[in-house]
């Protein structure tokens, strides 16, 4: 019979548990330090900027004069922008993360297209503004318009749709698709009646994370010439516009020179975070319904 030191296997329960402490106070004060930035940060921006948010300031056109200063333009630019980013984004996101499950065959070509798709979620997003005013921009010469934006940003925030797609359909029971075709139905009933109500909730997470990013992204729209004043209000796709993290990035330089502006900046992001939430809330809303339901 082996003879078990009691005393060494004691002693190595002694440090495995120190290590699972140190561990989880480590993680602790991470989730804190973090927790306690944010909540500065919001305190910061509330304080500077709630007492100048009211209806002339969420109404008014922009302006030169900080005490007469509107985002109204602003505001309507970001909801037209999102009009084209949500559609583009979920029928190519979704459609691609879909042939790539469904249909291609898994092999060199199918692993080059897909180690491409999560290569292109860490390109950074100026790279992504400089595609846009090549293609969107001058050689399909739409001009600094809602539609070129809402493209451009649509291939930035692209990958995160197909990869969280391809992830909601991977978890889809097999049986399901099995029981389906048993009973005798083709590849896309299959797929559009039993993969793709199941995925959806799934699917709808990869939209909201990538709406959330595209409605505060400012680099490819600086690069793609998008201007920060802009005083006639944008009503279709094909007009000028500017959006709100824009307009917060000029004021926020125009801070140095102006004091007010500032203010107005910090009145802007809290508008945006507004407008983030109840975006963010209607697309919890709508996939928590689906999930429920499949």
């Amino acid at each position: 019979m082996k003879y078990i030191d009691t005393a060494l296997v004691q002693k190595r329960m002694n440090s495995r548990l120190l290590l699972n402490t140190f561990a989880k106070t480590v993680f602790l004060l991470s989730t804190l330090f973090g927790l306690v930035v944010l909540a500065v940060l919001i305190f910061r921006v509330a304080s500077g900027g709630l007492g100048w948010i009211n209806m002339d300031f969420l109404t008014g056109r922009l302006s030169t004069h900080a005490d007469r200063a509107g985002i109204m333009g602003a505001i309507l630019g970001t909801l037209w922008l999102m009009l084209v980013v949500a559609p583009v984004t979920m029928f190519v996101g979704v459609g691609t993360a879909i042939y790539l499950e469904c249909y291609a065959k898994k092999g060199r070509i199918h692993s080059i297209i897909q180690t491409n798709i999560s290569n292109l979620a860490g390109v950074p997003s100026i790279v992504f503004g400089i595609l846009g005013l090549t293609i969107f921009v001058r050689a399909m010469d739409f001009g600094n318009v809602i539609l070129a934006g809402g493209l451009t940003m649509s291939l930035l925030v692209l990958p995160i749709v197909v990869v969280a797609s391809q992830e909601a359909i991977r978890a889809v029971p097999a049986h399901l698709s099995e029981a389906s075709f048993g009973m005798g139905a083709t590849k896309w009933q299959t797929i559009k009646n039993i993969i793709l109500p199941a995925a959806l909730p799934g699917i709808l997470t990869g939209a909201i994370l990538s709406l959330s990013r595209a409605i505060g992204e400012t680099a490819p729209l600086v690069v793609i010439g998008i201007p920060a004043l802009l005083i006639p209000f944008p009503g279709g796709i094909m007009d000028r516009f500017t959006v709100l993290p824009m307009q917060i990035y000029y004021w926020t330089l125009d801070s140095s020179l102006v004091a007010e502006y500032a203010n107005l900046a910090a009145a802007t992001i809290v508008v945006l975070l507004v407008v983030l939430f109840l975006l963010n809330s209607i697309a919890i809303v709508i996939r928590n319904k689906f999930q429920q339901r499949y």
